[in-house]
């Protein structure tokens, strides 16, 4: 599957806001999560999150939730 990094998620969340050019609070507001929520996804704290919060996440992105998660 993946290597040592279980961040994976987190990685690839970052990675789509920084091309959107999105700062962790907009992206929280447009997709109706808690800043704290975004930053501990972000920051691997919180490593499997709610499929949910990632599905709102995609939806901002205008990606599917298969295309964030794998």
């Amino acid at each position: 599957m993946h290597n040592k990094d279980n961040n994976v998620i987190g990685e690839k969340i970052k990675k789509c806001r920084l091309k959107a050019g999105l700062t962790q609070e907009k992206l929280a507001r447009e997709a109706d999560i808690s800043y704290t929520t975004l930053t501990k996804m972000e920051s691997g704290v919180i490593k499997n999150p709610s499929v949910k919060v990632v599905a709102k996440i995609a939806k901002v992105f205008k990606i599917s939730l298969d295309d964030l998660v794998n």
